[in-house]
């Protein structure tokens, strides 16, 4: 019978030998059957060149070693999302979401209700083995009462809460259009299982609707039994509490959805649809910022609610973009709206930023003393550090070679009528200091990224110089 598994696993010994045919599950585990009935369903079906398998954490992982089709690992309980996304972004594709209990019905329940109520023609394989099998055997939301786990070594009592009936709560979602639980223990199950696993995929294949099957599976390993007991414990245990059948099946005589809107990915047409400009950005900077980093310059804003530490941020960063650099923001929030730190970590890399948090930045911005505290030690060394010498004093120790400006951002701000300017005054600075980017570069980002009122164009470009001059005057020997 054909399938869609790789001929050989490169994962297992190189590719050589028996194990280069056999999978790493251990014995007597269901994921091997759930993944050949799917790989059979994707073969029979003719849609292997356009499937894409999302994997998240678990043993459900290692799924893209075996079956040939697109892969994409997901965060830990986030598979449907992925999968959502997917298929948005190819409604030709057929996406296909293979969890565990413990990732799809601990950590990821909100997107596995989200994604089911969506509706959306996707399928979920979703395997039940009562228990966490690749971290230790803890126990998980479908662990039965009285098991015993490495997390409730006496057994699962009712202060730990009952078992979770995944399928029958899908069921009861508007958006699927079928879900059924199957088994493995069993010749006559099995079979049951790959019809469901074929009927999931077909359902997608035909665009009809949103599918997912529950596959009570064995995991000797945990439940400490040999292969044959395993099957007897599923059958005889979890039967009782997960009843199998058919949950919800509203595909008789069922029409295809609408079909799903095709994105664009011309860029230029989608400027257009979100009223972007017309025109690219002129250029100003000479090359990349060598002087601050080899090709990747990391900066951190840090300020309180309210100082306009985040827009300073994303001004800097769509700066970086009009050069034509990758550039990426990550804005942190504290728990105050007002007060505490607010920080926006920002890179501008030449060619690729890799990792976009910031550490240790090169440099650092800073509007309040609590900022100055937490921030001015990580500094990298031989970096800079500008700050609003009107609110912070004092500058605690700093890396060997850091260079500090302290600039009265506020003053100048208030000066201006507008306290609010500070984050625009701290700009300026920041040009004056680093000349990461000419002043035209921030001049043209504040055109592009900012009201585009007459009035308020004009006093941001007053504070951006007012914050170069002053920093310039403080410290005359930097170069312009």
């Amino acid at each position: 019978m054909s399938t869609v598994f790789y001929e050989t696993f490169e994962r297992h010994a190189h590719a050589e030998g028996l194990k280069a045919h056999s999978t790493h599950y251990c014995p007597g585990c269901g994921h091997g059957l759930a993944q050949k009935y799917l790989s059979q369903a994707l073969a029979e079906l003719g849609v292997q060149d356009r499937t894409v398998a999302v994997s998240p954490v678990g043993c459900s992982v290692f799924m893209y070693y075996y079956l040939d089709v697109g892969n994409t690992q997901a965060a830990h309980g986030r598979a449907p999302a992925v999968a959502l996304g997917h298929k948005l972004a190819n409604p030709d594709s057929i996406v296909v979401s293979y969890q565990g209990d413990g990732d799809l019905a601990s950590i990821g329940l909100a997107e596995i209700v989200s994604a089911s109520q969506l509706g959306l023609p996707i399928t979920v394989i979703f395997i039940n083995n009562g228990t966490y099998g690749m971290t230790g055997g803890q126990m998980a939301p479908t662990t039965l009462m009285g098991q015993k786990t490495a997390t409730s070594p006496d057994g699962r009592t009712a202060l730990m809460g009952q078992p979770m009936k995944v399928a029958e709560t899908i069921a009861g979602l508007d958006g699927p259009v079928y879900v059924e639980r199957v088994a493995l223990f069993d010749n006559k199950q099995r079979a049951r299982a790959r019809k469901a696993i074929k009927k999931a995929v077909q359902l997608q294949v035909e665009g009809k609707g949103y599918a997912f099957i529950e596959v009570l599976s064995e995991c000797p390993i945990q439940l400490k039994m040999d292969p044959k007991d395993a099957e007897k414990w599923v059958k005889e245990r979890m039967v009782e509490v997960f009843p199998l059948g058919v949950k919800k099946d509203v595909t008789q005589d069922l029409e295809p959805l609408p079909e799903l809107p095709r994105p664009s990915f011309d860029p230029d047409a989608l400027l257009q649809q979100i009223g972007g400009p017309s025109s690219k950005p002129p250029q100003h900077a000479q090359g990349f910022p060598r002087h601050l980093a080899e090709d990747d310059v990391s900066i951190k804003f840090a300020g309180s609610g309210g100082d306009g530490a985040q827009t300073a941020a994303l001004l800097v960063t769509r700066a970086g973009l009009q050069e034509g650099f990758d550039a990426t923001h990550i804005p942190s929030y504290g728990p105050e709206s007002r007060g505490g730190t607010s920080y926006a970590d920002v890179h501008v890399a030449e060619t690729e930023v890799l990792s976009p948090a910031a550490p240790r930045p090169h440099v650092l911005v800073v509007f309040n003393s609590p900022s100055m505290k937490k921030f001015a030690s990580t500094v990298a060394p031989g970096g800079t550090l500008v700050y609003d010498s009107t609110v912070v004093t004092e500058v605690p120790p700093v890396a060997e070679g850091v260079r500090c400006y302290g600039v009265p951002f506020t003053e100048i701000a208030m000066e201006l009528g507008k306290p609010i300017l500070k984050n625009v005054v701290s700009l300026g600075a920041l040009q004056a200091a680093t000349r990461i980017f000419p002043e035209e570069t921030f001049l043209t980002a504040f055109e592009r990224g900012l009201k585009p009122d007459p009035k308020i164009q004009e006093i941001n470009r007053q504070a951006f110089r007012q914050g170069v001059e002053v920093c310039r005057k403080l410290y005359p020997d930097l170069k312009r």
